[in-house]
């Protein structure tokens, strides 16, 4: 069940990030999942540097910080891959 809240968290986290970053309409769902899941992890390694961070795995993908930190982290990545490209 936690996987399927990653997934459905993470396209969400994804897809906010991408129309922050305004790279919306070339991303599909897949690369939403991706961008939001990836984003969570980034999100989570600089929350645990920071005093935001709490215990390390005892957040569910459904609390609103915890989603805030995938959407910080999906804006991170999505920042540095246009960067880059």
């Amino acid at each position: 069940m936690n996987i399927l809240l990653w997934v459905i968290f993470g396209g969400l986290a994804g897809w906010v990030g991408s129309l922050i970053v305004g790279g919306d309409a070339q991303m599909g769902i897949f690369a939403n999942i991706v961008v939001g899941i990836v984003g969570a992890l980034i999100g989570g390694w600089i929350a645990d540097q920071t005093p935001f961070g709490g215990k390390p795995g005892a957040e569910r993908p459904t609390s609103f910080l915890s989603f805030g930190i995938a959407v910080l982290g999906a804006v991170i990545l999505l920042f540095v891959i246009n960067m880059i490209f």
